[in-house]
């Protein structure tokens, strides 16, 4: 591919020598002496970058620069001069000029800012194809080997760097991490088949931090230290998510990141209920029976949090006073936003955000959505999108200028799903594609995590013959009724409920403001 540059400059017949070395290396280059004819350059051609002198007689390079932006905005424009004066440096940098140089300029400046402005994405998709591939045994031998859940947190973690590395990278590269994080989901769903009943029934110190631990063991201490807390829960946050998220706040805060396996199943009225009651499901079911609302009541699952939380402050015998928040728009958290210093008070403030949730049955429901998040790198663009011009990166950096400890976490994660897998069972099962309880359910054994007695594994059981059902890997539940149908309408949605790492491995992240 031949890329076009565009030089203005009044002395261009002196940089004769630079052209030839820049033609050589496969560049088009179109020479003017003058601001106007730049102008009319950009109206007449499309240039890959423009070098632009800033002391031309006429239009001064500064003058023609914003004119060239209103033509061309995204087209890379590097300022050449030979003045270093900071005003004149500011205001090249307040137009958005992508690079400055001081004459005299040798050949190989401008050749590093061409790479750095017009080839750095190629390049830096070389390198991480060439890392990756590189890296791809090591990956493999991490996944087979692992047999420890700290072991799989730290193959999620290096699938998810290869995921956000390989963003750019071409089709095979992604074929290839793709097959590598599906029989990862696999082998991982096969582990927490031979491990879950152990863990929820042993005593904490012999099993991984669950979602009933949070409060207990990254909350209260933080208390007990004497900070104050400020606990974000965004439903339905996955790592990659998290990631995304790190880099748009990490100049504000000193982080501590850790990860966590959620409860399950891995959906908001069980996981989100254990973190806030500290009880596994069917504890707080007998303990707190008006609390609890069972799968097939019309009652809405998650509208008794504040009151979960205010059993398990008791329960611990604690006097921690606490508020709790749940908002769903941008305009619901500026409003929240504006009362936070009434909040001060407080040992520990909790506030719920739920649009990564209903951004995730949105895509499901709507053709619009699906189109826009068609793939992991598009869901987290959204995200990515929605920290940055919605009141949520205001919050951040209210709570930077703060003495808050802030502790982001979530209840679940999603997966996109791929492959359907038949299940039957009567009109009282319920209707998540990643987890059925019901009655003589008829499903293939090999496809799931069957859990025949609820009461072992701290589930309640609204029938005696009542089972539960998980599905592993990237599957999702269909019936057979319309089968074709609801198989290629869910296909490549994202859903929660089930075993996956995505579900199950989740961000708990400790935010400390710089300097505080």
């Amino acid at each position: 591919m031949t890329y076009k540059l565009l030089w203005a400059d009044d002395e261009i017949e002196l940089l004769g020598a630079h052209i030839i070395f820049l033609q050589g290396k496969g560049y088009e280059v179109t020479k003017v002496t003058n601001g106007p004819d730049a102008i009319e350059a950009c109206r007449n051609e499309a240039f890959d970058l423009i070098l632009l002198d800033e002391n031309m007689p006429g239009l001064t390079g500064l003058e023609t620069l914003t004119i060239i932006k209103e033509i061309h905005p995204s087209t890379p424009v590097v300022m050449v001069t030979k003045s270093e004066e900071e005003d004149i440096m500011e205001q090249a940098i307040g137009s958005k000029i992508a690079d400055y140089l001081i004459k005299p300029v040798n050949p190989n400046q401008i050749l590093l800012t061409l790479k750095k402005n017009i080839h750095q994405k190629e390049i830096i998709a070389e390198k991480a194809n060439t890392a990756y591939q590189q890296n791809f045994g090591k990956l493999a031998m991490q996944i087979s080997d692992a047999a420890t859940i700290e072991e799989w947190m730290e193959v999620y973690r290096k699938i998810v760097y290869w995921d956000l590395q390989l963003e750019d990278a071409d089709v095979q590269m992604h074929e290839m991490l793709k097959t590598q994080k599906e029989d990862a989901n696999n082998m991982f769903g096969k582990f927490v088949k031979k491990n879950y009943m152990q863990w929820i029934q042993a005593a904490r110190e012999e099993r991984p931090v669950m979602s009933t631990d949070i409060f207990r063991e990254h909350i209260f201490p933080l208390v007990d230290a004497g900070e104050k807390v400020f606990m974000i829960i965004i439903d339905n946050f996955r790592y990659d998510q998290w990631r995304v998220l790190a880099n748009e706040i990490g100049s504000m805060f000193n982080i501590e990141e850790d990860l966590y396996t959620s409860i399950l199943p891995t959906a908001t009225q069980y996981a989100r209920n254990a973190i806030f009651s500290g009880l596994m499901p069917s504890k707080i079911k007998e303990m707190f029976p008006h609390l609890w609302v069972d799968e097939e009541e019309e009652e809405g699952k998650n509208l008794n949090e504040s009151e979960l939380i205010d059993t398990q402050i008791a329960r611990y015998r604690r006097k921690d006073s606490f508020s709790y928040n749940k908002v769903l728009t941008s305009a619901a958290a500026e409003k929240y936003i504006d009362t936070i210093k009434n909040l001060s008070k407080n040992d520990i403030n909790v506030l719920v955000m739920n649009f990564i949730d209903m951004l995730s049955h949105a895509r499901t429901e709507s053709i619009m959505v699906r189109e826009l998040a068609a793939n992991e790198a598009a869901y987290r663009s959204i995200t990515l999108s929605w920290i940055r011009h919605s009141a949520i990166k205001k919050l951040f950096e209210h709570l930077a200028e703060s003495n808050y400890t802030v502790v982001i976490t979530t209840d679940h994660g999603s997966i996109q799903v791929a492959e359907p897998t038949k299940v039957i069972g009567d009109k009282n099962t319920n209707t998540n594609l990643r987890y059925k309880l019901g009655k003589a359910l008829n499903y293939n054994s090999k496809d799931v995590f069957e859990i025949k007695e609820p009461a072992k594994a701290f589930l309640p059981a609204p029938n005696i013959s009542t089972s539960y059902i998980f599905a592993t890997g990237d599957r999702f539940f269909a019936y057979p009724n319309n089968y074709n149908y609801y198989a290629s309408y869910y296909k490549d949605t994202f859903q929660h409920g089930g075993i996956s790492m995505e579900e199950m491995l989740i961000p708990i992240i400790k935010l400390r403001p710089k300097g505080k």
